[in-house]
């Protein structure tokens, strides 16, 4: 029989379900994730898409490491959350960016971004992004120079010398049915899922990017929702959508495999802090994301819409969990509609 009298309780504070995962270990899976496109970005592009990428961490670690030791707070380098924010960053960049420019990005996603509002959890906009476009604001020129696939940039000195040429997207925007013939017969689709395009370093392989979005899946990092939600849209719009003289369903495969939708939809729309908690709320999160994707894409003067479709969104999650609450669990209808109305 039990000794009850020798039983010791543990008395604590929730949460009392516990579990192997923490931020350190889910960021680490982002890290795993991302390696795929990093190493076909290093192929496409040369090892300056390594070095690159390496700067843009290190200054995030920097950056989060010495704002937190100005201001006597607890170092919290340790979870990797600066070392996901420097990748995306990078990800995000063209190949061709002087490393003091992404020094510059780092500084805003980490200190103005997310260590004034709080540090990680607190901040309202993901970093990465709310970097990027900072960085096309204050160096449009340098953060629109495309390198053309197979131009190896230099890790050092200038990149004046490196080949450029029009982003898939880019061409699509501008140039007609008879560009994007020209187009479609010098990029065929097996080239956008595979990545020989130009573009940011972190967008130009469909396939690597899916391959680390199935791996998030896999380990439960992150949910389907808002994903599918964010490229079914985009997917729709664009087959309805497409200018005369495209085939509709070309059109939509360009549309989805180029540009930073793939990126986006998978590994910066999910990111915690700025996306909704309820599943209904990742639905409307990715539907929204899309329609402004879409919408950007065809009326705006800028041909790609992802970094801002998720910012504005990210400025939508609080009104979003605000409206769309779960019910509670064993509560009366007349309770669960009370509590979803406050």
């Amino acid at each position: 029989m039990t000794d009850y009298k020798n039983l010791k309780l543990i008395a604590s504070s929730s949460p009392h379900i516990r579990s192997n995962e923490d931020t350190r270990s889910i960021m680490l899976d982002v890290i795993i994730a991302m390696c795929p496109a990093l190493v076909v970005s290093v192929y496409v592009f040369g090892w300056r898409a390594l070095t690159l990428t390496l700067v843009s961490v290190l200054s995030c670690v920097f950056w989060e490491w010495g704002y937190r030791k100005v201001m006597k707070k607890n170092q919290m380098v340790g979870d990797l959350s600066a070392v996901v924010t420097g990748m995306l960053l990078a990800f995000v960049c063209p190949v061709t960016l002087p490393y003091w420019m992404i020094v510059i990005g780092a500084f805003f996603a980490i200190v103005v971004v997310k260590q004034l509002y709080g540090g990680i959890g607190c901040n309202f906009l993901n970093p990465a992004l709310a970097g990027r476009a900072v960085l096309l604001a204050s160096f449009a020129t340098a953060m629109t120079t495309w390198a053309a696939p197979g131009s190896k940039a230099p890790i050092f000195g200038s990149t004046a010398d490196v080949v450029t040429a029009a982003t898939p997207l880019a061409i699509m925007k501008e140039g007609g049915a008879e560009a994007f013939g020209e187009l479609a017969s010098t990029y065929g689709v097996g080239n956008m899922f595979v990545g020989t395009i130009g573009g940011s370093l972190g967008e130009v392989s469909a396939l690597a990017l899916l391959l680390g979005g199935i791996y998030l899946l896999a380990r439960k990092v992150i949910s389907w929702q808002i994903p599918v939600a964010y490229i079914a849209t985009v997917a729709l719009l664009s087959l309805i959508s497409a200018p005369a003289g495209i085939g509709a369903v070309d059109y939509m495969a360009y549309s989805v495999l180029s540009g930073g939708l793939m990126l986006g939809a998978i590994f910066m729309a999910t990111d915690y802090a700025t996306s909704p908690v309820t599943k209904p709320g990742q639905l409307i999160f990715g539907i929204g994301c899309g329609l402004i994707t879409c919408f950007i894409r065809r009326f705006g003067s800028y041909p790609e819409g992802v970094c801002y479709s998720i910012l504005i969104m990210n400025c939508t999650t609080w009104l979003l969990d605000k409206y769309i609450r779960p019910t509670i669990y064993g509560a009366p209808k007349k309770e669960k509609k009370e509590a979803a109305a406050k």
